[in-house]
């Protein structure tokens, strides 16, 4: 795994673009500026990797837009040491996004071929998190519950009740919520029976599924 001056440019390039778009976490714009995308792709895309594009990486999955990353990152609103669970680790690209931002990372997916390759490329880049569960997303991980943040990087058709039940009080849940097109939700736990909702405008997402048997 090669990651030249090029490929740097590309990622600042990136990271200015993303600013534009309306990404204003430092920290965020910061792990985009330095997690390798390319590193994530069938080489056949690394010439396109640092275009604001999403890109299939098999299984029927694809790795998200960067904007679509970085936003979702920055909804959380979270601080280094806080811990979050990702449904859906897909390449590992939002993973390691994740760590690299110093964040606590669980990460469950229901792909065991994409499992696997996770399992393997993150601890080569250092940006390995505290563990990769081969599980069903819509359970969460009810182990290392509570979460300060929670992120669902598919398309699900509701709010899953058990994602809601392990996000810490002043936590959030970051969702794309619908089918076909998905609304960019938020739920922010404020008690334990209450929960503020906002939304983000409208994406595309591949649909959130059951652990594959």
């Amino acid at each position: 795994m090669h990651d030249t001056h090029k490929h740097q440019g590309k990622r600042r390039l990136l990271a200015q673009t993303l600013a534009e778009k309306g990404i204003v976490d430092k920290r965020v714009l910061l792990a985009m500026e330095q997690v390798p995308r390319h590193f994530f792709l069938d080489s056949s895309f690394e010439e396109h990797a640092y275009q604001d594009k999403a890109f299939p990486i098999g299984c029927d999955q694809t790795i998200s837009h960067p904007y679509t990353v970085a936003l979702q990152t920055q909804l959380m609103g979270l601080s280094p040491g806080d811990k979050v669970l990702e449904i859906g680790t897909g390449s590992g690209y939002q993973t390691a996004v994740l760590v690299h931002m110093k964040l606590q990372v669980y990460s469950i997916e229901r792909q065991s071929i994409l499992f696997k390759k996770a399992q393997l490329i993150l601890p080569k880049m250092r940006l390995a998190p505290k563990k990769i569960i081969f599980g069903d997303g819509f359970l969460g991980y009810p182990d290392a519950a509570p979460y300060q943040g929670i992120i669902v990087t598919a398309g699900a058709p509701d709010v899953p009740k058990a994602l809601m039940a392990q996000l810490a009080i002043g936590g959030k849940l970051v969702i794309p919520v619908g089918k076909g097109t998905q609304e960019m939700t938020v739920l922010t736990r404020v008690d334990e029976k209450s929960f503020e909702r906002e939304t983000h405008g409208q994406f595309a997402f591949v649909p959130m599924l059951a652990q594959k048997k």
